[in-house]
C-alpha cells in the first residue's frame, strides 16, 4: 500500500493503520459504509479498524444507517475504498 503520491511505506510500518483519530495501531478489520445521501449506491467506502476501535467505528456508521459489512483488511478488493 502507498500514500496518495505513490511512495510506499517505509520498512517495518503496517500498511494498514486504523482510521481512529489519533490511533496509530495496525488496522485489521474494514468497516465497509455508504452515505446513500453522498454516493452511489455501488461505492464501498471504508474505515480500517485495530481490535479496540473496531466496535466503536462501526457503531458511528451503523448509528446513521451506513454500515454495509465488516471484514478483514485481507478481504479487501480494488472495488473498496
Amino acid at each position: 500500500m502507498s500514500d496518495l503520491f505513490g511512495t510506499p511505506p517505509p520498512a517495518g510500518v503496517a500498511e494498514h493503520v486504523c482510521s481512529a483519530k489519533g490511533c496509530r495501531a495496525r488496522a485489521r478489520h474494514a468497516v465497509v459504509w455508504n452515505n446513500p445521501k453522498l454516493h452511489k449506491p455501488e461505492r464501498r467506502k471504508v474505515w480500517l479498524a485495530c481490535d479496540e476501535h473496531e466496535t466503536s467505528l462501526a457503531d458511528f456508521v451503523a448509528l446513521r444507517g451506513f454500515l454495509i459489512e465488516i471484514v478483514p483488511v485481507e478481504a479487501l478488493t480494488d472495488a473498496d475504498g
